[in-house]
């Protein structure tokens, strides 16, 4: 049974750009981690780990042909589903419960490799039916040599 073997990890450098606009306002977030890097079947896959206010949050970025999507677990919960040129349901849970969100997606352009890549997306987004901003995400990669 060759398909249940666990796919190669590379460690790898994990740069994640946000940049939120939100009528006049505009707002950007950069991280920079570790994680990993693999391929399953058609899609290849990034994890990492980010420690915020709350606690650590576990992200999981899965990328295959015009889709990404995001999902975080620990202190934080999201679901983010984008498909270009298409509006897609997701959810968050905050503090305060469980909000709707709806991505419609501008963008996508995936370039991964297993030493380095990217990931580049455009979406607007919407939380419980209200708009909360035009957002570009760029998620860089690089193999981390010992």
């Amino acid at each position: 049974m060759s398909n249940n073997r666990p796919a190669e990890q590379n460690p790898v450098k994990v740069t994640v750009t946000t940049a939120i606009q939100d009528g006049e306002q505009q707002e950007t977030y950069e991280l920079t981690t570790f994680g990993r890097y693999y391929k399953k079947g058609r899609s290849s896959y990034l994890q990492y780990d980010e420690t915020m206010e709350e606690g650590v949050v576990h992200t999981t970025v899965k990328a295959s042909g015009n889709e990404v999507l995001i999902l975080r677990s620990g202190a934080i919960k999201m679901r983010l589903h984008l498909l270009k040129d298409k509006k897609t349901p997701g959810n968050y849970h905050s503090p305060y419960g469980l909000l709707q969100t709806e991505a419609d997606t501008r963008k996508v352009d995936i370039a991964m490799e297993s030493s380095s890549g990217m990931i580049k997306v455009s979406y607007e987004l919407a939380i419980q039916g209200a708009h909360a901003g035009t957002y570009q995400m760029n998620i860089d990669y690089k193999e981390e040599r010992k």
